[in-house]
């Protein structure tokens, strides 16, 4: 027997009908019971109903269903990036790096699993063993722990030469064949924390960021002129500027086929002083080092007689030797009166604030009193010497006229 609905003049009726064979042994439908219109019931009515169905067939009463299912896993993502980890053939190349008879690890799998947490999610270890549940990782070992991403990262750091080499090997078809140009940059990262290990390469050194000492590492990065990255170098906090970039180069040289070499960079990392050994660096292979360097500061005491030999041509262009190299001498008319009014405008802004600080203090040595703390003449120096800092003067020499107090 069974539950049906059957529509009659306009109405619907709810009835219990049964199947069975005529004598042809055709199957048929017959109406065994007629239970009413159904027409504008509520949705509790028949819950009585079928509370007696359940009776009369010496059942409890029917459970609420309850409906259940697994969390969705997002693919998305990490479908594309293991695509993408395939066709540069960064699986081949941790593959033959890290092959190893002893280790049970997929170490590749492991690697590809925190470098795609750090482009998807990024997060720590616990965090990425989190992140693994929320996504469906191809090509993953059944069950991952965070000691398993601990011995990857041995594995990683053992074999890190390799490693970067292989990789390296794998980007060049995506490098221009001369690799004309690559840029080459360093940030400070702040570390937090008082431990000390073996090696470590955190130390105290003037940080970008904040502009004073602090605990940290410096990182420096290889990107061609597209913005390809190619390398990445680590440095311990306190390494000056000029002594990363031979380092860097050899690196460059050893692992991309560069023709050319040509070298430009600020007086802060490139100096006179290493240009004899990144020379010596840059010939190996027939090639010559070229390079455009501002000259350090320390040195233009040095270039007094050099000017006095140097005439400006029509364009504001010179070019004279100094220390042995092509010196170019360039003048720009109109930048320099624009330099000009600034620092002048700023001049006359300091010149004020020392004006009004002096009167305050005459002032008061005349018995008027003003509202607010009492000034003294140390605060008031440290005050206008705070001043010339933020204005980035204090290679000028301030001296207002009313300033006579010592």
């Amino acid at each position: 027997m069974f539950v049906r609905i059957n529509a009659s003049g306009g109405r619907r009726y709810l009835q219990i009908a049964e199947s069975y064979r005529n004598e042809a042994g055709k199957p048929r439908h017959r109406v065994v019971a007629n239970l009413g219109h159904i027409d504008g019931m509520q949705d509790d009515h028949l819950d009585a109903l079928i509370r007696g169905l359940c009776r009369a067939a010496g059942r409890d009463e029917p459970a609420k269903l309850e409906i259940s299912h697994a969390p969705a896993q997002a693919f998305g993502d990490v479908f594309a990036l293991h695509e993408l980890w395939k066709e540069l053939g960064f699986d081949r190349a941790l593959g033959r790096t890290l092959r190893s008879g002893k280790r049970k690890l997929d170490v590749e799998a492991l690697v590809r699993a925190m470098v795609f947490n750090r482009l998807c999610a990024p997060d720590s270890k616990l965090g990425c063993l989190r992140w693994l549940d929320t996504v469906a990782m191809p090509a993953m070992p059944d069950k991952v722990t965070h000691q398993h991403l601990l011995r990857a990262m041995d594995a990683l750091m053992d074999h890190a030469d390799r490693v970067e080499a292989e990789l390296a090997r794998q980007i060049r078809p995506l490098v221009d064949r001369d690799l004309e140009i690559v840029f080459y940059d360093l940030t400070t990262v702040r570390i937090h924390g008082e431990g000390h290990v073996e090696d470590d390469i955190r130390a105290f050194g003037m940080n970008k960021e904040m502009g004073g000492i602090a605990r940290q590492f410096v990182l420096g990065v290889v990107q061609t002129a597209d913005g390809l990255p190619l390398m990445h170098t680590v440095y311990p906090g306190n390494v000056a500027e000029t002594k990363t970039l031979q380092a860097m180069l050899a690196t460059v040289l050893e692992r991309f086929p560069i023709q050319r070499v040509i070298l430009v960079a600020d007086r802060g990392l490139l100096s006179l002083d290493n240009i004899g050994e990144l020379t010596a660096l840059a010939n190996r292979g027939g090639r010559q080092l070229e390079f455009i360097l501002a000259v350090p500061a320390r040195r233009y005491a040095d270039l007094v007689k050099t000017f006095q030999n140097l005439a400006l041509d029509a364009d504001g262009l010179a070019e004279g030797i100094f220390a042995g190299h092509r010196l170019i001498v360039a003048h720009d008319p109109f930048r320099a009166e624009e330099q000009n009014d600034r620092r002048r405008a700023c001049i006359a802004d300091l010149e004020a604030i020392a004006e009004k600080m002096v009167g305050k203090l005459d002032a008061q040595d005349a018995g008027k009193t003003a509202r607010g703390r009492r000034a003294s003449d140390r605060g008031v120096y440290s005050q206008f010497t705070r001043a010339v800092a933020e204005a980035e003067m204090t290679r000028f020499e301030l001296l207002p006229v009313s300033w006579t107090r010592r």
